[in-house]
């Protein structure tokens, strides 16, 4: 089999990378499994709760569910913010990541979900099914908690514990 070089194409190549960042702290403290929603709202509470306009992250996780790293998704405005499945999977795939928490916050400081934001997770799960990455949770934050997609049954979610290998597959 030959072997075949990007050059050989005609127009523009491009080439993606992920380039791991190294955090502010001293490294010495490791971040923990995420066991559940109030886990997930813990890791990402200080960086959503104050915010003036809606930020979505992604909590990127291992087998374990232990995260990777944390993925800004958007920023929008007041009380929107434009979230497509491309811009929160793709660092998922990058940093060969098998599952992930959405987290967005509500300026209002209310973390009732919209209709929107119903509508935008069941889209996700859907596209992270397609993709086998496990769509653990989509947390809501506001000033006084959070809301879990997941704890309310917004839509059917796999257990919180990611299976070793996705229905359907063999080793």
């Amino acid at each position: 089999m030959e072997r075949l070089y990007m050059s050989e194409f005609p127009g523009t190549r491009y080439r993606t990378c992920w380039v791991k960042e190294e955090s502010d702290s001293d490294g010495s403290k490791q971040p923990r499994a995420l066991h559940c929603s109030k886990d997930a709202f813990e890791y990402v509470k200080a960086g959503l709760v104050d915010m003036d306009r809606e930020v979505m992250v992604s909590i990127l996780l291992d087998t374990k569910n232990v995260p990777l790293g944390v993925n800004l998704v958007s920023i929008g405005d007041l009380n929107s913010a434009v979230v497509h499945p491309r811009e929160v999977f793709k660092p998922a795939i990058l940093a060969s990541a098998r599952g992930l928490v959405l987290a967005h916050n509500h300026p209002s400081g209310d973390p009732g979900p919209s209709s929107e934001d119903r509508q935008l997770t069941i889209r996700l799960k859907q596209s992270a099914d397609i993709l086998g990455i496990n769509l653990l949770d989509h947390i809501i934050v506001g000033r006084e908690g959070y809301h879990s997609m997941r704890d309310s049954g917004t839509i059917d979610w796999r257990p919180f514990e990611i299976p070793l290998q996705p229905k359907g597959t063999q080793s």
